[in-house]
């Protein structure tokens, strides 16, 4: 028997081993700003508007520029939807960039939302399930300048997020509050290469709610993407670790 348990835990090591000589990391310090704003039509409908400026080395080098727009809908304080569209424009970063050609590139996406809400005690909660269909832009040619062509991708994401007053029992105006959330990204269909696993994003927020209409948020992040082609045979995975600052408003 102990033969055994020692042989299935050498097993073990050797694969979680090879698993990690096949990798190759590439990690990043990035800084996100962000600002999201709503703009509520009644009771039920809703705009939504949001720009994030991404930058690699802390704030020096683009990283992405993303723009966000979309249609709120509220069924109830613990049900809404979303459908909208959005614009990402990707530069080349790190050291090994996203793109074999090292070059920028253009990504037009349509998406889905659902959000679930829930309170108990203290705690806030809040479940996010997003459907994106992307077309990514490539460069057929190397001599060129301008993407040719756009390559359609299917992506699933869910995040998982929780606010914590620090200060009374809810997160009324002038409280400070902690926030922590979790978002994986899996890739689907036939286009999808090596990265059916996308992204994970980690955050760990430090917030202050001024007023029923705006916040803010800071803190740290970290993002774990996946490349969607091999180097040298080998999988490669950015390890992107930086500061994630936030600004929300609602009108």
């Amino acid at each position: 028997m102990k033969k055994l348990i020692f042989a299935s835990l050498l097993s073990l090591f050797t694969i979680a081993s090879f698993a990690q000589n096949t990798r190759i990391t590439d990690p990043n310090t990035i800084g996100w700003l962000a600002y999201t704003g709503t703009i509520r039509l009644n009771q039920k409908w809703g705009l939504h508007t949001e720009v994030q400026l991404r930058r690699d080395r802390l704030a020096s080098d683009p990283q992405q520029n993303l723009f966000r727009a979309g249609v709120n809908y509220t069924l109830n304080n613990k049900v809404g939807f979303r459908v909208g569209y959005a614009l990402a424009e990707t530069y080349n970063y790190g050291d090994i960039p996203l793109n074999n050609l090292g070059k920028q590139f253009t990504e037009h996406r349509i998406y889905q939302m659902a959000t679930l809400n829930d309170k108990s005690g203290i705690f806030e909660f809040s479940h996010r399930f997003m459907l994106e269909q992307r077309w990514i832009g490539r460069y057929t040619n190397a001599s060129l300048t301008k993407e040719d062509d756009f390559v359609y991708w299917n992506r699933m994401r869910y995040m998982f997020r929780t606010n914590i007053p620090l200060k009374g029992r809810t997160i009324s105006d002038k409280t400070p509050y902690l926030a922590v959330y979790d978002e994986i990204l899996i890739g689907f269909g036939k286009n999808v290469n090596e990265n059916i696993f996308d992204q994970n994003r980690l955050a760990i927020l430090l917030g202050y709610r001024f007023s029923p209409k705006a916040r803010i948020e800071v803190g740290y992040l970290n993002q774990i993407a996946q490349l969607s082609r091999e180097v040298n045979g080998r999988n490669v995975f950015q390890d992107n670790k930086g500061v994630l600052l936030s600004t929300i408003l609602n009108f």
